[in-house]
């Protein structure tokens, strides 16, 4: 499969977000057919929700009222995958694959956080 092109004006962030989904739906697509109707398309849901959140953070004023729920996505996200993993519909290869890239979103996020409070401390001082 062919990656993704990302625009020159797509956040990091965003970039990295959209590689993890390029990796998750075909291992979603893996799993049981028992759970897939319920755990699968509620991982799915969860990612492609960062994905949507993210565009609305990146281009509203308010962007520091929008990034608190994406990491509350972002941890309900790991969760799924521990249980995923826990029921073996994870590998431990794919499991760690996916923690990984979630942790790492999850510090650009709180980097981006970080740096929109500190801007709007400054804007109100």
């Amino acid at each position: 499969m062919e990656p993704i092109t990302s625009n020159k004006n797509d956040l990091p962030i965003f970039v990295k977000w959209m590689d993890f989904l390029e990796w998750l739906m075909p291992v979603t697509e893996k799993v049981p057919r028992r759970a897939r109707a319920s755990y699968a398309t509620r991982v799915e849901s969860l990612a492609l929700d960062v994905a949507q959140a993210l565009v609305v953070a990146r281009y509203t004023r308010t962007t520091e009222a929008h990034l608190q729920p994406i990491n509350l996505l972002i941890e309900q996200l790991r969760i799924l995958l521990r249980l995923g993993h826990r029921l073996n519909y994870l590998s431990n290869e794919s499991y760690r694959h996916g923690i990984r890239s979630i942790d790492e979103v999850g510090r650009m996020l709180g980097a981006w956080l970080k740096s929109v409070t500190s801007k709007s401390s400054r804007d109100r001082d």
